[in-house]
């Protein structure tokens, strides 16, 4: 028996469905009575960002969560989440408290 082969896929077989700007699957979830837009990400290299449900560093590189309120698309409403943040939102506390010398992002 010779091995199993994967066949490469030409451009006639691919699904002409268009990339997600951020290279994962969106979908609509409720959050806080609305509902918001999230998509999962890789996270860029270079780029830090803070997770408003933690209020800590996604480093660079690091796969996380996009979401942004369904009525707003601009590049100001997005807010990116660690994965685990972003499924206990409901469930933690308002007014995270930051360190007097804490960075702010």
């Amino acid at each position: 028996m010779s091995p199993r082969r994967n066949r490469v896929k030409s451009s006639t077989d691919r699904e002409d469905a268009p990339a997600a700007p951020f290279g994962g699957l969106r979908r609509t979830e409720s959050y806080r009575g609305e509902d918001w837009v999230v998509q999962t990400v890789a996270g860029a290299p270079g780029r830090f960002y803070r997770c408003p449900g933690c209020d800590q560093e996604i480093p660079p590189g690091v796969g996380h969560v996009v979401a942004w309120p369904d009525y707003g698309q601009g590049v100001e409403d997005r807010r990116h989440w660690h994965r685990a943040c972003w499924g206990a939102r409901e469930r933690r506390g308002a007014g995270i408290q930051r360190a007097r010398n804490a960075p702010r992002h």
